[in-house]
């Protein structure tokens, strides 16, 4: 390609239906199995992971009405099921608010193995309807279904090809905006309208104005219909947004063809947007829809050190959120943007769902409902409105009440900085227990992800809490990529600036083996997706980094990822190996090509599942090939693959499954550094 020989071994692996690659992946899981279920202590972690995993948590919070639905997993359910609750304004806790959520959906029911997820869910205005999507061991292509709530019975709509969809309901309840793909295909969403009872082959297209075939397109309506957004996402740097006056029928380019993201709320006669346009950390403005053009915008809150990241209106005023030195923030703001109180959180926390660009939701009451949550704390849903400090909703089967057997104050967190390999200050979490003083005996998993603006910002895992009980330091990096500092700081670790991130990670594994906090033979690096390739390309790099390497989900071969399902979304992030410049970036670091015969690698485990609709299990399996092909010393370094049935990208996993992965990955890092055994109970 462009001049360059390429080596591929292993392409016969892409083909997942081949009855050769079938074999090939059960001899690699019965390989795996042997090796994992003999470790004495797997059984202890499995039952720790277990309990863990059966910690009640909640998400995905959405008023509308007088009604909140959010999705909830109670102790010992395997998925989120869809609820509802009353909401008031009387933070006394009404009775209403004291009544326990009604279930609406559970999706764990609709299959054996509890392989059905729910994807998403948007309810009507007034709470009478919510339209969700379901999908099965893990694909994530969604079927729209629309259930009423009063009822709980679903009023037969079936709406497929609704990937991630976005729903806009009209004010009467009776119809919605929505976006579906052409069937079968992954790409080119568009905008259509949807009557209930109409047969949704007949749906009207409202647009589809796409700026590439692999946009991601939202939409949203004002409550009185009267005027509709799109915003068409080409990447993670760049949202075309569109605005449609429903009484004219005219719609209006408001940004095009720039490099900039702009989120709209409608908030009466005017909308407000965090937008990045001449702010890299954003800002808020106030747009009056008539003439949105943005020059006219009027900024609310300027740029300042901290990313701001959304903003929701109130009745007579406005809640801003971000983040501040990776931690979430809260502000409540007059309408023309003066500061009114900073909403002061029980700790360093994480608003669950808004590094994802979902929106707090305020009801007419002005009740904030938020989920919550930090390293040593399940998502739980709060609430909070003017005048009254963020306090839990103490009904809730997510209440922050952690379960006895989890003590979160058992546990230190810190957070400092190190110093880049160019010198550029990076952001760095550490934890451990309290009677743990970490030194260069002391276990460490060193975690990192370092891309599409997600920050590495407090958050609960299973698997982090196990290791931290068992006496482990956990270390979080900040690493460019990610949105910690905002958009300029996404761009630092993109594209032909993609180094920098591998270089971050590097520099975080020496600078606590520097300070004395853990050892070259006590380390792991774990990463997951994009941070698969993060921990694929620090292997590759610097094979002396690390005793062992946790790779999930990766992308790996990086001159033919934009071949499969939907990578092509990824090409303005990390670059097109069809064009010649961009690539020489990809073909510096591709991991799977930068494997080097006869070397010594990290014992390495990698995980993946055959129903990945995002990163195609390819990359996994070639990349277990090569190293096992070319790496030296295997019987003190093994590389093992593990490959999941029935499930996908890690979305919708069941919380047993989830318990079955992580038990092997943590029995992984405990035999290759040599952690003593611990006793079943």
């Amino acid at each position: 390609m462009h001049g360059v020989a390429v080596a591929d071994p292993y392409r016969w692996l892409e083909a997942d239906d081949d009855a050769e690659v079938t074999a090939w992946v059960a001899a690699q899981n019965e390989r795996t199995r042997e090796a994992l279920d003999a470790l004495a202590d797997r059984p202890v972690w499995h039952e720790r992971l277990l309990a863990l995993a059966a910690l009640a948590s909640s998400t995905g919070a959405r008023i509308a009405g007088s009604r909140l639905f959010t999705l909830e997993r109670a102790a010992g359910q395997e998925q989120y099921v869809l609820a509802v609750r009353a909401v008031s304004g009387d933070l006394a806790a009404s009775e209403a608010d004291d009544a326990e959520p009604r279930v609406l959906v559970d999706p764990a029911g609709l299959a054996a193995d509890a392989a059905v997820a729910l994807d998403w869910f948007h309810p009507s205005p007034d709470g009478r309807l919510v339209a969700y999507g379901l999908s099965e061991g893990g694909d994530e292509r969604s079927l729209l279904r629309v259930l009423d709530v009063d009822t709980g019975a679903d009023v037969g709509e079936l709406i497929p090809d609704t990937r991630y969809s976005s729903v806009a309901w009209r004010p009467d309840g009776r119809a919605f905006r929505y976006t579906r793909y052409p069937a079968g295909e992954v790409y080119e969403p568009k905008v259509y309208e949807h009557r209930l009872g109409a047969d949704w082959n007949d749906d009207a297209l409202v647009w589809g104005d796409l700026p590439a075939r692999e946009a991601m397109v939202g939409v949203s309506s004002s409550r009185d219909g009267r005027w509709t957004a799109v915003v068409a996402m080409v990447g993670w740097s760049r949202g075309d947004l569109h605005l449609l006056d429903e009484s004219t029928g005219a719609w209006h380019a408001v940004h095009v063809g720039l490099d900039v993201l702009t989120r709209v709320r409608f908030d009466g006669d005017r909308l407000v947007a965090v937008t990045t346009l001449d702010a890299p950390m954003g800002r808020v403005v106030a747009i009056d829809p008539a003439d949105p053009t943005p020059e006219r915008w009027v900024t609310l809150v300027p740029e300042g050190p901290q990313v701001i990241e959304g903003v929701a209106p109130l009745r007579d005023s406005l809640l801003v959120w971000g983040t501040r030195d990776a931690s979430a923030f809260i502000e409540h703001r007059a309408r023309d943007g003066g500061l009114i109180a900073v909403v002061a959180l029980p700790e360093p926390m994480s608003i669950v769902g808004a590094d994802d660009g979902d929106e707090l939701d305020v009801g007419d009451d002005e009740v904030l409902a938020l989920q919550l949550t930090s390293f040593t704390r399940p998502p739980a849903l709060y609430r909070w409105s003017p005048g009254h400090p963020v306090e839990p909703w103490t009904t809730a089967p997510s209440s922050p009440i952690v379960a006895t057997t989890f003590d979160p104050d058992e546990f230190t967190v810190t957070r400092g900085s190190y110093r880049s390999t160019d010198g550029t200050e990076i952001g760095l979490f550490l934890l451990h227990r309290r009677d743990v003083t970490p030194s260069a005996v002391t276990p460490a998993l060193l975690y990192g992800y370092g891309g599409f603006s997600i920050s590495m910002t407090p958050g609960f895992r299973p698997t982090f809490a196990a290791w931290l009980e068992r006496g482990g330091l956990l270390a979080v990096a900040n690493l460019r990529g990610g949105y910690e500092h905002g958009e300029a700081w996404h761009r630092a670790g993109m594209r032909d600036q993609k180094q920098h991130v591998f270089d971050d990670f590097a520099a975080a594994a020496d600078h606590l083996v520097a300070e004395g906090l853990t050892s070259r033979g006590k380390l792991v690096i774990y990463g997951g997706s994009n941070g698969g390739l993060l921990v694929g390309a620090a292997m590759t790099q610097r094979p002396d980094l690390c005793r062992a390497v946790i790779c999930a989900v990766p992308l790996l071969d990086m001159i033919r990822f934009p071949r499969f399902l939907i990578a092509r979304l990824w090409t303005n992030e990390y670059g097109d190996p069809d064009v010649a410049d961009e690539f020489a970036w990809l073909w510096a670091y591709s991991p799977y090509h930068r494997v080097v015969d006869a070397t010594t690698y990290p014992a390495t485990l990698l995980l993946t599942a055959e129903g990945d609709s995002r990163v195609h299990p390819s990359h996994a399996l070639k990349m277990t090939a090569r190293l096992q092909a070319a790496a030296a010393e295997q019987a003190e370094h093994p590389v093992l693959l593990r490959v999941e049935g029935r499930a996908g990208h890690g979305v919708g996993k069941p919380a047993s499954k989830q318990a079955d992965e992580a038990a092997d990955v943590l029995a992984f890092c405990a035999w290759q550094l040599a952690m003593a055994a611990l006793p079943p109970d």
